[in-house]
């Protein structure tokens, strides 16, 4: 039996710039190679209302694709995890293809999350990425 691999994932507090105050989201950082029942069970295991997997984008126009799934299963937009992914993407090293937004391709199609410190963003900026890893563990 092989090992599984380890997934590094961040909680990301979003709307909140307070550890634990904020909406949480679970950001796996790489979910290639994952599968359907995989991404599942690991939704299950961190029991947030939402986790996230960060993959290649299958369109030139978007920075990255996400997948969110809930324990009971995947949505195909979600707000709070479209801005926790984003920020969990960029803190970890994710460049947009333009400074002012990123493009995220997701089941609903590209969204634009645009990026910036004015007033609406900053009291809405998600913030604060505990980072921690865990394995996924395959059938």
């Amino acid at each position: 039996m092989t090992m599984p691999r380890s997934r590094s994932f961040a909680q990301v507090d979003v709307f909140s710039t307070i550890s634990s105050l904020g909406n949480p989201v679970a950001v796996v950082l790489d979910g290639t190679d994952l599968t359907d029942e995989e991404m599942q069970r690991l939704a299950r295991w961190t029991n947030l209302s939402e986790t996230t997997f960060v993959l290649p984008p299958t369109t030139a126009e978007a920075d990255y694709r996400l997948r969110t799934f809930t324990p009971g299963g995947e949505l195909p937009f979600a707000g709070h995890p479209t801005r926790g992914s984003a920020r969990a993407w960029l803190d970890n090293g994710g460049t947009p293809q333009h400074a002012d937004c990123i493009v995220q391709e997701c089941a609903a199609g590209l969204i634009s999350v645009r990026r910036g410190d004015g007033p609406r963003r900053r009291r809405n900026r998600p913030s604060h990425a505990a980072v921690a890893s865990g394995a996924v563990l395959r059938a």
